[in-house]
Formats: C-alpha cells, sequence, structure tokens
C-alpha cells in the first residue's frame, strides 16, 4: 500500500470492515459494538449538540445494518 492509498482510508472504512466481517461470523456483540464506534466516527466533528445528520449512508453501510438487523432477529 502506498503512502497516498494509506492517507485516504479513514477509520470508518476500518471499522465498516470489522463490522461486515463480525456479521459474517453471526457476532451479535462485537457487531453492536462496532456499529456504535461507526456511528461515532462518521459524525464525530460534524457540529455541535444540536447536529441533525442529513446524509444519507452509503449503500455499504445500509447493508451492514439490514444484516444487523436479520442477527438480532435471529
Amino acid at each position: 500500500m502506498t503512502d497516498q492509498n494509506r492517507e485516504q482510508i479513514r477509520l470508518s472504512d476500518r471499522i465498516l470492515s470489522s463490522l461486515e466481517l463480525a456479521l459474517v461470523q453471526d457476532d451479535l456483540k462485537i457487531a453492536e459494538l462496532l456499529t456504535q464506534a461507526l456511528e461515532i466516527a462518521m459524525t464525530r466533528s460534524t457540529g455541535g449538540g444540536e447536529f441533525v445528520e442529513r446524509r444519507d449512508y452509503p449503500p455499504e453501510i445500509e447493508s451492514a445494518m439490514d444484516k444487523l438487523c436479520d442477527l438480532r432477529d435471529k
């Protein structure tokens, strides 16, 4: 991996990758913790206490959230 590629990887990308692995392994507890970490990573430094997220989540995150819901229903 080049230095340029390393700079373009966000923490949220790494957390999402880990979340997807936890979902594949049906590890609900870890998946829920990673979901919390992902939410923090994606919303930090975005505004004050009254900040409301107005962006849509990328399809990868939507898919992971769907899988998490399915895992919770098992």
